[in-house]
């Protein structure tokens, strides 16, 4: 059985390793960060009471280069299938992943399998609707799972897995019990790490405040 641990983080910034976690040495990650995006004039349609789409737009593209910022020196593959997002990705220094009609489960798993053939042993899954986020190098241990449910214990805002798992993606409302036993399926341990920068994510007009 998965061995659970929770974690909680405090709010405040954690100071800088010389060697931070998810490196094997000095310039050598083994940590890449997958991001899927959809189509920016596409997101967010339920602030549609509070924000026009050229708003909603340009507030997807803000919250997107935060949470790519978060990952410092961390590869980052932003998974896509619209030609506006990856000509931004690459304005900001991440890959494109491209997958049409892949769905988003489908497109994350083919991300992380990406990353895993670049060489790398862990991936990073960030939702890119994190307008707090700042860093992820606490997620990068060197075995098992973490992850980090939103506010409501619902959903799955940033999970770290081993890219040659066979992790199976399971987003969608309830993602956070799937994607826990999930892990215990493989026989993994879990840990949950509750990160408020992280938690906080823009679905409707009340996370504007």
């Amino acid at each position: 059985m998965a061995r659970r641990q929770r974690q909680p983080q405090p709010e405040q910034e954690a100071p800088t390793h010389a060697s931070p976690v998810g490196t094997a040495g000095p310039g050598a990650p083994v940590c890449g960060v997958v991001v899927p995006i959809k189509a920016f004039r596409d997101a967010k349609v339920r602030l549609a009471r509070a924000l026009d789409p050229d708003q909603r737009a340009a507030l997807a593209r803000t919250m997107a280069e935060t949470v790519v910022a978060a990952a410092g020196d961390w590869p980052v593959w932003v998974v896509c299938d619209d030609p506006e997002v990856a000509q931004w990705a690459h304005t900001v220094g991440a890959e494109v992943a491209w997958m049409p009609e892949r769905g988003l489960n489908r497109a994350v798993t083919e991300g992380v399998a990406l990353v895993g053939r670049s060489g790398l042993a862990r991936a990073v899954v960030c939702h890119a609707d994190l307008p707090h986020a700042r860093r992820l190098d606490h997620l990068g241990v060197d075995t098992g799972v973490v992850v980090v449910p939103d506010r409501a214990h619902d959903g799955t805002n940033v999970i770290s897995v081993p890219t040659g798992a066979g992790f199976r993606f399971s987003y969608g409302p309830g993602s956070f019990g799937r994607h826990l036993a999930e892990s215990e399926r493989l026989g993994l341990a879990t840990t949950v790490v509750e990160d408020p920068s992280l938690a906080w994510d823009v679905d409707v007009p009340a996370d504007l405040r």
